[in-house]
């Protein structure tokens, strides 16, 4: 319950105190009080704005023995309270505003991906720290700094105008997808921590197609999670073992996308949940596929797009328009290009120049399974 109460109570905290630290710090008291009351008491009826009062009234407490109560109060236009009287009204949702501050171009992508895992998500710095395998002093130092620009430079708790807001939401999407693929590659699991901010996301902005086809998207992909890896082996699309795929999350993904589709929605994020929907059936539409990411490509000019459409279009019956495109792309230091290219050139009887693609692709691999795949790959000629 905690872990779902705390992106709330911290944006809450946030529009009430302007100050992301002392937000934190009444955040924390508030919950540790209620770790060690409620096990006694039992669960308030309103969990969340008993935590908000709460952590409002030891702030306040905290600024009375800072000895600038009086000013402080006056700016927060709030009442002076008293620790153990409870406001049960509803509390206003404000974590929409939270995530516009916490992903706002001023700050450094690496502070945005930590300050939304911190500030929405619950993760404790710690667990940021093992994510990014960087060491946990790192990880307070980068916080720190995020939340040290906000308030030097006035970074507004606000959700932008209209004219900004397209933009804006672009930039909060990608660093939720960010996080997803940094949790997909096998490292560390954060795909279910970006499906959850998604799903945040897609709640406090229900008109916004590209919201629902961000969370189809990775609820789709991470349906099929468990199949992608055989031990440390890396698991093609067409020898997964579709008994491991979870068909409830699935079914979600594909609720969303069709959510995002009445909407009107055709940006990029809905799009590529369609190719990912379209992938997950039992007979693969691939004419479709490479219609689909035709379609990308024209919206994000992705020379990678490019290359996903020739894989399409190879497994739609005509590997020699494939590697013909595949040919005509500038991606010499992409490993994907090289092992696409190899593939390629398997089929069409070229076994020379495959090997010669496959070695190349092998000298990019970084990952153990990229090198166990390429490797068994260059076996089998």
């Amino acid at each position: 319950m905690f872990r779902d109460q705390w992106g709330r109570v911290l944006a809450s905290l946030v529009g009430f105190l302007g100050d992301f630290e002392r937000a934190e710090e009444a955040a924390q008291e508030a919950f540790a009080l209620a770790a060690e009351r409620w096990p006694v008491s039992g669960v308030p009826d309103a969990p969340g704005a008993w935590l908000v009062t709460t952590a409002r009234n030891r702030a306040i407490d905290r600024i009375r023995r800072e000895r600038s109560l009086a000013r402080k109060i006056h700016l927060l236009r709030a009442p002076e309270a008293i620790v153990d009287e409870f406001d049960d009204t509803p509390i206003k949702d404000e974590r929409l505003e939270l995530i516009f501050t916490c992903c706002h171009p001023a700050l450094p992508l690496e502070g945005q991906v930590a300050l939304t895992l911190r500030a929405l998500g619950g993760l404790t710095t710690a667990e940021i720290a093992r994510a990014f395998v960087v060491s946990e002093e790192t990880m307070k130092r980068r916080l720190t700094r995020a939340k040290t620009k906000i308030t030097a430079t006035g970074i507004p708790f606000a959700v932008p105008g209209a004219r900004l807001l397209p933009e804006r939401l672009d930039a909060v999407l990608a660093v939720v997808y960010l996080i997803y693929n940094e949790g997909y590659s096998g490292r560390v699991d954060l795909g279910a921590e970006a499906i959850r901010l998604g799903q945040v996301l897609a709640g406090l902005m229900p008109r916004e197609p590209e919201a629902h086809g961000l969370l189809a998207l990775m609820s789709i992909h991470h349906a099929r999670r468990r199949a992608r890896f055989s031990g440390d082996d890396l698991v093609l699309l067409d020898d997964q073992d579709r008994s491991l795929w979870d068909l409830r999350q699935l079914a979600a993904g594909r609720a969303a996308l069709d959510r995002a589709m009445a909407l009107g929605g055709r940006g990029a994020y809905v799009v590529q949940a369609a190719i990912a929907s379209l992938q997950a059936r039992e007979r693969i539409d691939w004419p479709q596929v490479a219609e689909l990411y035709r379609r990308l490509a024209e919206l994000t000019g992705s020379a990678i797009v490019e290359l996903n459409r020739a894989v399409a279009i190879a497994q739609a019956g005509d590997p020699v328009s494939a590697l013909r495109a595949v040919d005509d792309l500038d991606l010499d230091g992409y490993l994907y290009f090289h092992s696409t290219r190899g593939e390629l050139l398997r089929r069409l009887g070229r076994d020379a120049e495959a090997r010669t693609a496959y070695r190349r692709a092998l000298e990019l691999a970084v990952s153990t399974s990229e090198r166990r795949f390429l490797t068994r790959r260059l076996r089998q000629f």
